[in-house]
């Protein structure tokens, strides 16, 4: 089978909510890193055989196949395509995903995924706000065939968060010291450079926003809890933030054609299912999956990036699987550096590859969870 390479992998600073970011149009947005990507590689545009974007709530500004306008934002050949795909949170990831495997099925040779999120311009709950005017409340309420097979249970992160939290034993205390030390990760990389190299400047912002310096577990814990009698706060919750992040992938004839140089190799692509209802708990099932196929030990991969949607949901995981924490977001995750939906997978991508370059290692996974109960994996092998 043909192999699928990472050239290069570039975003943008994460803006926070009513920060940097939140009046630049998607489209404009998402065309910074894709401009990058072109310019640091040198390909030609018009060699790209596709862009595959990933974005969450494609209304308004990025509605109208957001992927194609972000690639015409940027000035580049009307004569290549792109596509919007939503996996929720995971829709970039997935984007990664759909384009290794066209170049590991042969049929094409150079694409550009990633994905762009303005969660400021539209909000989490926009589709949602929008189904409402034509009479619909959640996609799930209204559906005959849902409630036969799943009852009138909530359906919501916040809740899944904390059924999450309950089943596996996992304290506030524990959520509000993960989220301490996401932010303290965080900071130490913003301070020591790490993230230089990896974020394309928007103007004259150049840094993420996001990170909340000195955070303290006392600090935590004076904040309310989102639901009344819960225990989840926005202090363990992933940022609302705005962002975009681009991957450009090749194949081994693509490299060739182009002089390109990879930095790493497609390894293995997995995505899997678990429980709608407890939504965020698929990274444990779509983990063993992935280990199981590839032969390989968690104590074999190097370095984890896994999405801090709220903290419970990689404490469950880390328990699950008996994961060394020392390894997992070692530069904090979306508590400290956000989350804007449809760049996120990318985001991750960017930062685990620069990460294994920065430390010399081998192996590196990401994953994380998504609507409807969904996780993707993608291990990738550092060259």
């Amino acid at each position: 089978m043909p192999e699928a390479y990472i050239i290069d992998a570039i975003r943008t600073p994460t803006g926070r909510k009513k920060g940097s970011l939140a009046e630049w149009h998607s489209a404009d947005l998402g065309a910074i890193p894709i401009t990058a990507i072109v310019d640091r590689t040198g390909i030609d545009p018009a060699a790209v055989d596709d862009v595959i974007w990933g974005c969450v709530d494609a209304v308004g500004p990025q509605a109208g196949n957001i992927g194609r306008s972000c690639w015409l934002a940027a000035g580049y050949p009307e004569s290549v395509p792109g596509v919007t795909i939503d996996r929720q949170c995971g829709s970039s990831q997935q984007a990664i995903h759909f384009a290794a495997q066209a170049v590991m099925s042969g049929t094409q040779d150079l694409i550009i995924a990633g994905g762009v999120q303005n969660m400021n311009a539209i909000p989490i709950s926009a589709a949602m706000y929008a189904g409402q005017a034509y009479g619909h409340d959640t996609p799930f309420s209204l559906s005959p065939a849902w409630k036969a097979r799943y009852g009138d249970e909530e359906v919501n992160q916040i809740y899944a968060a904390e059924k999450i939290a309950t089943t596996w034993d996992i304290s506030r205390q524990d959520m509000e010291r993960f989220a301490a030390e996401s932010n303290a990760r965080a900071e130490r990389a913003i301070d020591e450079g790490r993230f230089d190299s990896q974020i394309i400047p928007v103007g004259a912002f150049a840094q993420d926003e996001t990170v909340r310096r000195g955070t303290t577990v006392e600090g935590l814990a004076g904040l309310k809890t989102v639901r009344e009698g819960g225990i989840i706060t926005a202090g363990i919750s992933s940022q609302i933030a705005d962002g975009a992040a681009a991957v450009l992938i090749a194949s081994a004839q693509a490299v060739k054609d182009h002089g390109l140089k990879p930095r790493a190799r497609i390894h293995h692509l997995t995505v899997r299912g678990d429980s709608p209802i407890f939504m965020l708990t698929a990274p444990i099932p779509a983990t063993r999956h992935a280990l199981m196929k590839t032969g390989l030990k968690l104590s074999d991969i190097d370095l984890v990036e896994i999405n801090e949607a709220f903290a419970s949901v990689v404490l469950a995981w880390a328990k699950e699987l008996d994961a060394d924490l020392s390894k997992v977001n070692v530069n904090g995750g979306a508590i400290a550096l956000g989350h804007p939906l449809g760049a996120t997978g990318a985001r991750l991508m960017t930062t685990l590859l620069y990460e294994l370059e920065r430390t010399g290692g081998r192996y590196g996974m990401q994953t994380m969870c998504e609507g409807g109960g969904l996780a993707n994996v993608t291990i990738i092998e550092r060259l």
